[in-house]
């Protein structure tokens, strides 16, 4: 069976009864694709900001932030590599464990994920201005709830 024209998205994907799919398929492509975009403007790939932004608030180890990003230390080990490259980060010893590493942001890296966060603010602001603005705030908040279901789930 083809699905009508209203039922179909962006995706071409009928809801088949299932409630919400559509929709949320297709923000989660406009939010890929903003923050792609933004990531792009700053001269960075989404995983390179992904990466910043979690080392923003301190130096993390290669296992933790390969469980962050949810990719394999050996792509990680790749990510990292172009990141010092570039002078964003740098790995360091970590003291009391001589196997251990831990990478950490340069100036140029504090500098990028300021720029990168600062723009991602910006755009999802944008994109928000098709809500009501007495709705924004609660559609912030329920999807913080998701999103911290996910993490402690």
């Amino acid at each position: 069976m083809r699905p009508d024209k209203t039922s179909s998205g962006v995706l071409g994907c009928a809801p088949h009864d299932v409630v919400g799919l559509p929709e949320l398929m297709e923000l989660a492509i406009v939010l890929t694709s903003t923050v792609g975009r933004v990531a792009e403007e700053r001269e960075l790939t989404p995983m390179q900001g992904r990466l910043l932004c979690g080392l923003a608030e301190r130096p993390q180890r290669m296992a933790d932030l390969a469980q962050f990003l949810g990719i394999e230390k050996a792509a990680l080990t790749g990510l990292v590599d172009r990141a010092e490259r570039r002078g964003l980060v740098e790995r360091l010893p970590v003291s009391g464990d001589r196997r251990a590493i831990q990478v950490t942001l340069t100036d140029d890296g504090g500098k990028a994920v300021v720029a990168f966060e600062t723009g991602v603010a910006s755009a999802l602001d944008e994109l928000l201005e098709a809500l009501p603005v007495k709705d924004r705030a609660e559609f912030r908040r329920l999807a913080s709830v998701v999103v911290g279901a996910v993490r402690t789930g």
